[in-house]
C-alpha cells in the first residue's frame, strides 16, 4: 500500500502536519472522479470556518480519481490529504479503517464519496456528541426527519430495509439505540475507537465499529439521503455475499458461536457425503471404499465453507495446502478415534450402543473444534517466538 499525504499548495508534496483540527472528515473513495470535486466544494461551502477541519481520502480506485483530488484540493481552505491503496485490503471498510488511524482530530465524521451524504450535517453530527457526550453519532435515515429518498429503486430500498432488519434481529444488544445499522454516514470520537481491533469486509463499516468497538453513549440525527451527483452505484451482487459474509463473521467471533457454527457446517457435511456415496455405489464400488471416498468430499465441503465464514481472519497464518492437509487428517482422525471410544463406553461404562455413539459423537466434535482452532487456523511459531506471516501478505509502508 503506498501512502501519499497532500496539503492544499499546488503540488500537493507531503508537508509539515497542520494543527489538528475540530473535526477530520474520512472519505473512502473507489473510482469517484466525477463527485469529488462536487464534494470538496459543498465541504467547502457548509463546514463553518469555526469548526476547523480536515479531509481524507483513502482511495481504491483504478481511475485518475487521486489527480482529480489534487486539482480540486488547491481552492480548499482545509487540509487535504490522500491515501491510495495498491492493495484493497477489506474493501471500502478496511479504507475507512486507514482513515481512522490517519486521523488527527478527536471527532472523525465517515462519510460516501459520491454526494449522497450532505456535508452540511457535518457540523451537527459532531454538536449532537458534544451535547450528549457520546462517543458514536449516527446519522440515520429511519428517524424521524430522515429519508432513503436517494436509494434508487424499490429494489434498493427493500435490500436496505432487508439487510437492517437482519442485523438488528442478529445483534439486538449491541444496535440497541442504532435505528439505521447500514447507515455509511456517522461520527465518531477517535478516543473510542481502537481501529487494531477492527476486522472490515465489504462497505458496512458502521456495522463493524458497532459491535467489535461500540462506545457506550450512542447519539442520532436524522438525515436524507441524497441522490448520486454522478456515476453509478457501487453496490452489487458481490458486494451482497460480502456483506453476508461479514456478518457470518461478526456473529460467530465468540468461541461459542464459532463452535456452533462448526457444528452446522460439518451437518452440513453430510449432504454431499451421502450424495457421492450414491453416486459410487451406483457405479459399482464396494460400500468400503466407497464409504472412505465419499467422506472426503464431505471434508472438502466442511473445510471450504470453514475457511470462508468462520476462520477468514485467520487463513494467513498458514499456506492453504497446510491448512486443507491438516484439517483433512484431523476429520479423518474423527473417524478412527470414534469406534475405539464406542467400544470403551460399551465395555468399561456399560452404555448402549446408541448411547455410547451418542456420546463419542460429542467428544469427538468438541476434540476437532479444538483442534482444528489450535493446529490449524492459530499462529504458528518461529524459532525466535514470532508468529508466522504468509509471504502473499503485502508489507504496508
Amino acid at each position: 500500500m503506498s501512502q501519499e499525504y497532500t496539503t492544499p499548495v499546488p503540488d500537493l508534496e507531503a508537508s509539515e502536519v497542520p494543527e489538528p483540527g475540530a473535526v477530520t472528515i474520512v472519505v473512502p473513495t473507489f473510482n469517484e472522479s466525477e463527485n469529488v470535486r462536487e464534494l470538496l466544494h459543498q465541504i467547502t461551502e457548509s463546514v463553518p470556518t469555526r469548526l476547523p477541519c480536515e479531509v481524507v481520502f483513502v482511495d481504491d480506485s483504478t481511475d485518475d480519481t487521486p489527480e482529480v483530488i489534487k486539482k480540486a484540493a488547491q481552492d480548499c481552505p482545509f487540509p487535504v490529504a490522500v491515501i491510495h491503496r495498491d492493495d484493497p485490503v477489506g474493501g471500502l471498510g478496511g479504507a475507512v479503517v486507514e482513515g481512522l488511524k490517519a486521523a488527527t482530530s478527536d471527532w472523525i465524521v465517515v462519510m460516501d464519496g459520491d454526494c449522497q451524504h450532505p456535508p452540511s450535517l457535518v457540523p451537527e453530527l459532531v454538536a449532537t456528541g458534544e451535547r450528549s457526550n457520546a462517543g458514536l453519532v449516527v446519522a440515520s435515515r429511519y428517524i424521524k426527519g430522515g429519508s432513503r429518498a436517494g436509494l434508487a429503486g424499490s429494489y434498493r430500498v427493500a435490500v436496505s430495509r432487508g439487510a437492517t432488519w437482519l442485523t438488528k434481529s442478529l445483534f439486538p444488544r449491541r444496535l440497541h439505540g442504532i435505528s439505521d445499522p447500514m447507515s455509511g454516514f456517522f461520527a465518531i470520537r477517535r478516543q473510542a475507537v481502537t481501529a487494531e481491533v477492527l476486522k472490515p469486509l465489504g462497505y458496512k463499516i458502521l456495522l463493524e465499529l458497532a459491535v467489535r468497538s461500540r462506545p457506550r453513549e450512542v447519539a442520532e440525527v436524522p438525515f436524507v439521503f441524497q441522490d448520486r451527483f454522478a456515476g453509478e452505484s457501487k453496490s452489487t451482487a458481490q458486494e451482497g455475499l460480502r456483506f453476508l459474509r461479514h456478518l457470518i463473521g461478526l456473529r460467530t467471533a465468540s468461541p461459542a458461536a464459532r463452535m456452533i457454527g462448526f457444528g452446522l457446517i460439518g451437518a452440513s457435511g453430510f449432504l454431499p457425503n451421502l450424495l457421492a456415496l450414491w453416486i459410487l455405489t451406483g457405479l459399482g464400488m464396494h460400500y468400503l471404499p466407497a464409504e472412505i471416498v465419499a467422506n472426503q468430499f464431505g471434508v472438502a465441503w466442511n473445510f471450504l465453507l470453514i475457511e470462508h465464514l468462520l476462520f477468514r481472519d485467520r487463513r494467513l497464518h498458514r499456506r492453504w495446502w497446510d491448512r486443507a492437509g491438516r484439517f483433512a487428517l484431523l476429520a479423518n482422525a474423527d473417524l478412527v478415534l470414534r469406534i475405539p471410544l464406542i467400544a470403551l463406553f460399551v465395555s468399561e461404562f456399560h452404555m448402549g450402543a446408541l448411547s455410547a455413539t451418542a456420546v463419542a459423537l460429542v467428544t469427538t466434535f468438541v476434540l476437532r473444534f479444538a483442534a482444528t482452532e489450535a493446529l490449524v487456523y492459530l499462529p504458528r511459531r518461529k524459532s525466535g517466538g514470532e508468529p508466522h506471516r504468509s509471504r502473499t501478505a503485502r508489507s504496508t509502508a
